[in-house]
């Protein structure tokens, strides 16, 4: 199983501020997938991924065990 976390307006949307999946390895792609499915109004197109507390790229693996979380960017002023 993986931790999924969640910030800004993912929370808001989904209503939780975590998630979690049973997998045996997967794709970051696939987690968002996962999370579409689900979630289906969530839009992960531009969000920042970091498994691990390290910055991750859709192709990155997840295992078993692991944090991944989704990090919408910052705007501000």
């Amino acid at each position: 199983m993986i931790k999924i976390l969640l910030f800004a307006y993912l929370q808001e949307e989904i209503g939780k501020d975590s998630l979690s999946m049973e997998t045996d390895g997967c794709s970051v792609q696939q987690v968002k997938n996962y999370i579409h499915t689900h979630y289906p109004t969530t839009n992960l197109d531009q969000v920042m991924a970091a498994v691990n507390e390290e910055f991750s790229f859709d192709e990155d693996v997840v295992k078993d065990g692991d944090v991944i979380a989704f990090l919408p960017p910052v705007s501000g002023g």
